[in-house]
């Protein structure tokens, strides 16, 4: 069934392997299960307390549990299916982009690049409404906001932090003051000098959960009968699926990964145990955040924590993160648009404009969590989802049983069913702040 073309398309999306690394090269089973770490855990778990808080304490566990699942099949699908295309005699499928090409041509490694351009240019627009955000929750000066219970005053019916025009003034100030430097950063077209912050990265991202879930535990230490939550209704799922859906992303990353493990029989063992800990975590992390603070949990959880050095300390730490991570999302989103529109040369001018436009979305929306849950709807059930099942029926039909077939047109159902409804829940979360 798949296209019998060569592949000699270069592949835009980061990582690029040209070939498989030498044997002295190829990673552990440690070492790989830390890379695929590296690569799923993020930002995007500061905001599951807050959906915690919107889905209800057992529904968003069971939401969580369940995606973890279904990301796990959707990437292992990639996984059968170059490995079934190199049985048929492709050799370099090293991405998803390749992935794509091997199985519809020009046109599926086009859909690809644009699906993962679309989901880092969103990704990026989240770390500028955080950034935005926090600097702005920072710096209001205001006492009452030091202690996080007596923020639940300040919230709105959906459970959101009412913002004042001065406070938008100063959220719009600080993304604009970041424009100017993300420019500057822009210029630089390599990412060897940036290699050093996602170690830093790591630090802070590790630092922020246990500084969260230590001030999570002592507020629930000195709170009496927690305003929690078991369920808040079935019109909220779509929008826990979304945000778990971006919080496990990182089906581009996996093919390169497998490409890169030294025993490669055992990639599917190690990426399970690997969502296992993670799941572990992210609901952990969610159910304290949210039993810690109830109905006045905020979208990023660390606006939570109150004013002192210690919290002041990690929420500049994850701005700072973000703002260097910032380039990194966006060079393949600059190799897919300098290829399309200066014929591979760096465009200064290309950059700009995308910097600016990213830059207006994440004026517009407010809230963190519910642009996390857009994003992993829209893109990420795409991605996660769509793209690996039909990948998948095309290069392995004749391979497939009844049950793998139906397995497979499940996830698409899925993916159609909670990719739109989730959509339209996030819009309608964000059109109504």
């Amino acid at each position: 069934m798949a296209s019998q073309k060569a592949i000699t398309e270069k592949s835009p999306l980061l990582p690029q392997v040209a070939s498989p690394p030498p044997p002295a090269n190829l990673s552990s089973v440690g070492k790989t299960f830390g890379n695929i770490l590296i690569s799923i855990v993020g930002a995007g778990v500061l905001g599951l307390p807050y959906t915690f808080m919107k889905t209800g304490l057992l529904s968003g566990l069971i939401v969580l549990a369940l995606v973890a699942c279904i990301a796990y099949y959707g990437m292992m699908l990639l996984v059968w299916s170059k490995r079934a295309l190199k049985r048929q005699g492709f050799q370099k499928i090293d991405s998803f982009g390749d992935l794509g090409f091997a199985v519809y041509g020009s046109t599926g490694k086009a859909m690809v690049d644009f699906m993962v351009v679309l989901c880092m240019a969103g990704v990026c627009v989240g770390y500028l409404i955080f950034i935005g955000n926090t600097l702005s929750y920072m710096f209001t000066g205001s006492k009452s906001q030091s202690n996080p219970k007596s923020q639940e005053s300040s919230l709105n019916p959906h459970g959101v932090y009412l913002s004042t025009s001065l406070d938008v003034t100063r959220k719009v100030g600080f993304i604009w003051a970041i424009f100017p430097l993300e420019l500057i950063m822009s210029g630089i077209r390599t990412l060897t000098h940036l290699a050093p912050f996602s170690i830093f990265a790591d630090i802070v991202d590790i630092s922020a959960m246990l500084t969260v879930v230590v001030q999570d535990v002592l507020s629930i230490l000195s709170t009496v009968g927690p305003d929690v939550q078991a369920f808040t209704g079935f019109s909220a799922i779509p929008y826990g699926v979304g945000v778990a859906i971006y919080a496990f992303e990182g089906v581009s990353m996996i093919l390169p990964l497998e490409l890169a493990m030294e025993k490669k029989h055992r990639f599917g063992g190690v990426l399970g145990a690997a969502f296992l800990f993670i799941a572990l975590i992210y609901g952990g992390f969610g159910a304290f955040g949210y039993i810690a603070f109830g109905s006045a949990t905020r979208d990023i959880v660390t606006l939570n924590l109150g004013k002192n050095w210690i919290t002041d300390f990690v929420q500049i730490s994850l701005c700072l993160n973000l703002f260097f991570t910032f380039p990194l999302m966006m060079n393949p989103v600059y190799e897919v648009l300098e290829g399309r529109f200066s014929r591979g040369e760096f465009s200064f001018m290309i950059r700009s404009l995308t910097i600016f436009s990213i830059t207006i979305v994440s004026i517009l929306v407010p809230s963190f969590a519910d642009f996390l849950s857009l994003i992993g709807s829209s893109i990420g059930c795409i991605l996660g989802f769509l793209f690996p099942a039909l990948f998948h029926l095309h290069a392995c039909w004749h391979e497939l049983s009844l049950i793998w077939i139906l397995a497979d047109a499940l996830l698409i159902v899925f993916g159609i069913v909670f990719g739109i409804g989730g959509s339209v829940s996030s819009i309608t979360q964000i059109c109504t702040k």
